[in-house]
């Protein structure tokens, strides 16, 4: 057996219990010993869990250990990482939830565990200097429309139709679990312009604003996107948020970034 072949069966048999050790694993004794696989499988495993744990707070607070350690389990043998960076692990555990049958009783908790999701990432991103608002300001108002603006590498947008956010703060460190009316949806910015992230309620229209100046479309196409769903959505307001919250870093007038 070629050594790559080799490596995919240990991987494999890490994650699956139901594979037996694989072949030519031997222990001191010079034999095959289950019992020591089985050690070090189930400490991967919940090392695995344990990063998951870590990086959903909220998610980890809201179904409890045992429900916690059950999915985050299910999840890691389905999904072993892909990248030596821990900090990557967990990418896809909010749409593995949405998926999670036991969890369709708490239909928020795909939306929370975004939340965490886009928190972390924003931690991680690179740096970027904001756009200074007295340069934003000298730009003629008939240039607008076509204008496309840059977005700081942070800055991350999750639509709910629920309370995500209020019930994300309710449950992160320091907050106090208390009832929420379910029909009451929010979106939330998630962004670092300094040293901390920030966690933001945004208005009606402003993440489908958002989300198209973070796909790179002109003023004017992302003004359209926020209409449709609020016919009384506010440009300048919105614009003057972003640039205070720190959320552009440049515009393009010509096909030339500033």
């Amino acid at each position: 057996m070629q050594l790559c072949e080799l490596q995919h069966e240990f991987a494999a048999a890490l994650l699956d219990p139901g594979r037996p050790t694989p072949a030519g694993l031997v222990g001191p004794d010079g034999v095959t010993s289950a019992r020591r696989f089985a050690v070090y499988r189930n400490n991967i495993v919940a090392g695995l869990v344990e990063t998951l744990r870590a990086a959903f707070p909220a998610v980890y607070r809201i179904v409890g250990a045992d429900f916690f350690f059950a999915m985050a389990r299910a999840y890691v043998v389905k999904n072993p990482p892909r990248s030596p960076v821990m900090l990557d692990y967990g990418a896809g555990f909010a749409d593995f939830i949405a998926r999670f049958e036991p969890a369709a009783t708490l239909p928020y908790l795909v939306d929370v565990a975004r939340i965490e999701r886009a928190w972390s990432e924003s931690y991680h991103a690179r740096e970027a200097i904001p756009i200074d608002p007295c340069e934003f300001s000298a730009i003629r108002p008939d240039r607008l429309p076509t204008m496309r603006l840059a977005v700081h590498p942070s800055l991350r947008v999750v639509r709910s139709r629920f309370p995500a956010l209020t019930i994300w703060q309710m449950n992160i460190e320091g907050g106090a679990p208390a009832p929420v009316d379910l029909s009451l949806g929010e979106n939330t910015l998630v962004l670092r312009p300094g040293s901390e992230v920030e966690v933001r309620l945004i208005p009606k229209g402003s993440a489908e604003f958002t989300e198209a100046l973070i796909e790179k479309r002109p003023v004017l196409k992302a003004l359209e996107a926020a209409l449709m769903v609020n016919s009384g959505f506010d440009l300048a307001g919105n614009l003057f948020d972003l640039i205070k919250a720190g959320a552009l870093t440049g515009y393009d007038l010509a096909g030339a970034a500033r």
